[in-house]
């Protein structure tokens, strides 16, 4: 009998550590599904002048973590599209219940009903954050769907005072898109620090009283810009409105902290978004009318890392994301208050 519960023991075991191997290698195999590629690649052709010259390679578009999020509710603004569609989709492969809000109804709700194909939880919300009542109804459906609010991601920004879908047409648009100081109109001020600043203020409002109102802590990250850190020619409401979101940030952070809630901002440079095929746009297009100024708006214009690629690119909403998402994660957990210059270490020098 002995010898028998030995055996069927053994059995037992044998067994339980075979399923511990499956178990191993079906988890080996999901990590090497969003495994991360090269850090860096060769110049090609190599850089005469610079040998062992190299490209810094972004975070692949399709990475993920698995389950990072599972379970937590967060609400990203400028959802439709650029780094907030990005957000959104990873968010939702990393387990978030997404709640996504913008201004364009129709890509907004398009995006989340991709979302939700592909077996994503996610709702969508049509609206403008420059007016407090949708900033309030989104975190009521963060809510009303999912139980409550775990995170957000206020990531909706305008760069003038244009309709996000409209087209660029310059000479007639004058008054509302970038300008030199003494020449930028009323409009194009007001709706800039409209949406970057009162809306920022709104959403982190709102979601703070949930937050506070549930006694379970939560993550908020802000998307700022290095506009936020240092100034740029021509872009007088820009810059003003960034340099607040980085101050809200900070006095949000402290407001917060005795709750466990933690506030933080990202700074980017050059990213390419279709916010920044428009500002080029728009510049192209200035260019081509009677416009001059000094040149020194745009003296600098890259970053550390663009001007050392050999294609001279910018930084992909990829790249932003991640930054976003680690600092919405509790791999987080010791960081509030704080900006993050993603920026390619372009306020360095």
């Amino acid at each position: 009998m002995v010898e028998r519960r030995e055996i069927l023991k053994g059995i037992g075991v044998a067994a339980a550590a075979a399923a511990t191997v499956t178990a191993a290698t079906e988890e080996a195999k999901a990590q090497a599904s969003v495994a991360l590629g090269p850090v860096a690649s060769p110049w090609d052709p190599a850089d005469p002048k610079i040998e062992g010259r190299m490209n810094v390679a972004p975070v692949p578009d399709d990475y993920f973590i698995p389950g990072r999020f599972a379970g937590k509710t967060i609400i990203v603004t400028g959802s439709a599209r650029g780094m907030g569609e990005v957000a959104a989709r990873r968010l939702a492969k990393e387990g978030a219940n997404v709640v996504g809000v913008d201004i364009l109804a129709d890509l907004g709700a398009s995006v989340i009903e991709d979302i939700k194909a592909q077996g994503g939880n996610a709702v969508f919300l049509a609206g403008d954050i420059s007016e407090d009542a949708v900033c309030a109804a989104m975190v009521k459906l963060a809510v009303s769907t999912y139980g409550g609010l775990d995170g957000a991601l206020n990531n909706a920004g305008v760069m003038d005072a244009l309709n996000p879908d409209e087209p660029i047409d310059y000479p007639n648009q004058k008054d509302r898109v970038m300008a030199r100081f003494d020449e930028a109109g009323d409009e194009y001020f007001d709706r800039v620090v409209k949406v970057n600043v009162y809306g920022t203020f709104y959403s982190l409002r709102h979601e703070i009283r949930q937050m506070i109102a549930q006694n379970r802590g939560g993550a908020i990250v802000n998307v700022a810009s290095v506009a936020g850190i240092r100034g740029f020619g021509g872009t007088v409401p820009y810059v003003t409105s960034k340099h607040a979101v980085q101050g809200m940030t900070k006095t949000a952070a402290i407001d917060c902290a005795a709750y466990g809630i933690r506030v933080n901002s990202v700074g980017m440079a050059t990213t390419m978004t279709p916010m920044f095929d428009r500002a080029y746009e728009i510049i192209g297009q200035r260019r081509e009318t009677s416009f001059a100024d000094t040149g020194i708006g745009l003296y600098k214009s890259m970053s550390l890392l663009q001007f050392s690629d050999q294609k001279k690119r910018g930084s992909t909403a990829a790249e932003q994301v991640a930054i976003m998402l680690f600092l919405l994660s509790q791999e987080a957990s010791n960081v509030t208050g704080s900006t993050y210059n993603t920026d390619g270490g372009f306020t360095i020098f």
